[in-house]
């Protein structure tokens, strides 16, 4: 019996739901995190330069390179684990080291990539973070450190997964460029929730970052919509205008709707990448579900504080981008109709004007050619009575009275055969 054959991408399909699994870490421990965003020209392709980069450091510590074609690795340079996963937009590279540094945050740590590495990445650095995960101790000791650690103007604070954590962070660059995360894990803890956590914060951050891109593009581009807007208002007030203005306006409405429809494809996947990235921060921050610590803001409440008005504005000049397109093409369609009409009136008037020529020149045809029958009838006439002369001396009749008896019967066959002939080509 000939055995079922698999779909060629069967095993591929199900090994990517466990592709990227979360580190299992001891506590206390430390990490670095570091997200390069990939060149514009590079986004969205499966590029070998962030593979070769990867492995330039692994060669550095004698590990082992990923299989070609990888978008993720895991293994050891050195007494630290590597993550790194590439993603459509940038790179990321987590270092884990077990124990703490004597400082907290310190800029040292960051030193796992060499800085001669660095200078060479293929891309720009779009965020990087300290990250200290300890063991709980009380709340007033956790208490002290935020205060010496962290802005509290902008500090978010929370115990996580049932209490089993407290995270907090600032949101901010420090002196040495990095954002600092700190985690609080309790005894009871296990090593693959600490794990998910950590990979929790790192791509909140990311994803933060990656997409407050899609806000910064708005402004850039507010006064040019801000033009366009006012141009297409502008024009819309000409949609009652005359015929022969009406013509220039959907001129300029068409070339005016082109820019539009060149800023919408511009900005598209800028701002359907910031929705995602959007959607992907929240769903984080859900799935960590907080609970407040001594009174402290939440990350869910800094995002909404913070985060969520800067998402609006990106989402509401999205819609304002396919608004201004649609009331350009409506009055694009309005002017277009109103020139069309105004076409067909003048076409109906040619019509009237070239059918009453032609009805003119009917009657100048008939008038034509009842003058040719009276001049085919005069020179037939004459014919048919110098035919006729010999028969005056046997009759006695004379030649006039000849020409008088052969008038009426030739001008009716003539006009007999004219109107046989018109008939035919009719």
């Amino acid at each position: 019996m000939t055995p079922i054959q698999d779909h060629p991408l069967r095993y591929k399909l199900a090994n990517e739901l466990h592709a990227r699994p979360f580190p299992t870490l001891e506590v206390p421990c430390g990490a670095v995190f570091l997200a390069i965003r990939k060149p514009k020209d590079a986004v969205g392709q499966i590029g070998d330069t962030d593979l070769a980069h990867l492995c330039d450091l692994l060669d550095r510590h004698g590990a082992a390179h990923p299989q070609p074609g990888a978008t993720h690795y895991s293994g050891m340079i050195g007494r630290h684990m590597l993550k790194w996963e590439q993603h459509a937009e940038f790179v990321t590279y987590t270092v884990f080291t077990e124990g703490l540094s004597a400082r907290a945050f310190d800029p040292a740590e960051f030193e796992v990539f060499p800085e001669d590495w660095l200078a060479r990445a293929p891309g720009k650095r779009i965020t990087s973070a300290l990250i200290r995960v300890d063991r709980m101790p009380e709340d007033a000791v956790i208490d002290v450190a935020m205060g010496e650690w962290f802005v509290p103007e902008s500090l978010a604070v929370s115990y996580v997964l049932d209490q089993s954590c407290v995270v907090a962070t600032d949101f901010r660059i420090d002196p040495a460029g990095h954002l600092r995360m700190a985690v609080f894990a309790s005894a009871e803890t296990g090593r693959r929730r600490v794990g998910r956590v950590v990979q929790r914060l790192c791509e909140i951050e990311t994803y933060k970052t990656m997409s407050m891109l899609g806000y910064f593009r708005v402004k850039s581009i507010s006064n040019v919509l801000g033009e366009l807007e006012a141009e297409t208002a502008r024009l819309m007030g000409y949609l009652r205008s005359s015929e022969e203005e009406a013509d220039a306006t959907l001129e300029t409405l068409l070339e005016l709707s082109s820019d539009i429809e060149k800023l919408i494809a511009d900005t598209s996947f800028r701002f359907g990448a910031t929705e995602a990235y959007e959607a992907i921060v929240n769903q984080r921050i859900k799935v960590l579900r907080e609970d407040r610590f001594l009174g402290r803001q939440l990350f869910g409440e800094f995002m909404s504080r913070r985060y969520d008005p800067a998402m609006r504005t990106v989402a509401s000049t999205r819609s304002r981008l396919q608004s201004l397109a649609d009331r350009a093409s409506r009055a694009g369609e309005l002017l277009r109709t109103k020139v069309e009409v105004a076409r067909s009136a003048q076409n109906q008037a040619l019509l009237e004007s070239m059918d009453q020529r032609a009805q003119t020149a009917l009657r100048l045809q008939e008038t034509v050619e009842g003058l040719s029958v009276v001049a085919i009838s005069y020179y037939a006439v004459s014919l048919v009575s110098y035919a006729a002369y010999p028969l005056v001396e046997a009759t006695e009749l004379s030649k006039g009275m000849v020409t008088a008896l052969v008038t009426l019967p030739v001008v009716a066959l003539v006009w007999w055969m004219v109107r046989r002939i018109r008939s035919k080509m009719h």
